[in-house]
């Protein structure tokens, strides 16, 4: 018979197993580099582990994961914000290879370049938002989470939410009318 102690381990490997890959593509999408997306989500993790024991279910484990991976992305832009651009811009994500995430497999040579092209106007647009506005319109459209999930990840209250997230898809928008 298993021990309290080997059934929480099995527990938060379930959950690890579950919930890492939404966790990584949050901070991939909200940093645009895989190695500091991986090193945030491995933080988040490993943050998870050691306070496993002091989950109260008052929301769901997804949730509390993502207010870790939302308080790491922030504690990392509050420490190098000038840097993290610099080193961003230099080494993110390729929009070729963001573009290749696309289901464009049956697409013509130019359907794929503006859909290329499309996938940089979005990036470039969505950099240009304030922290709590990006992090909230990544939630809503990279993690598909609910604006009452978004409100618990963030700690911010619903409407909150709502007004950050109405504030970023005319920013949005306004970018890519321009383009």
């Amino acid at each position: 018979m298993a021990t309290a102690e080997e059934i929480a381990a099995q527990q938060f490997s379930d959950t690890v197993a579950s919930c890492r890959p939404q966790i990584f593509r949050f901070l991939l999408a909200s940093t645009r580099d895989v190695d500091l997306a991986e090193t945030l989500t491995q933080d988040c993790l490993l943050k998870a582990h050691r306070n496993w024991s002091q989950f109260r279910g008052e929301s769901t484990v997804m949730t509390w994961l993502m207010r870790i991976a939302i308080n790491l992305q922030k504690d990392h832009w509050r420490n190098r914000r000038l840097q993290f651009w610099r080193h961003a811009s230099a080494n993110s994500v390729d929009v070729e290879e963001a573009s290749s995430w696309l289901p464009s497999g049956q697409s013509s040579q130019e359907q794929q370049l503006l859909a290329r092209e499309k996938v940089a106007h979005v990036w470039r647009a969505v950099e240009g938002l304030s922290e709590r506005q990006r992090t909230v319109f990544l939630l809503r459209f990279v993690e598909e989470m609910e604006l009452s999930e978004i409100a618990r990840s963030t700690g911010l209250s619903e409407g909150t939410v709502k007004a950050h997230l109405s504030r970023a898809l005319a920013k949005v928008r306004a970018e890519l009318g321009g383009k």
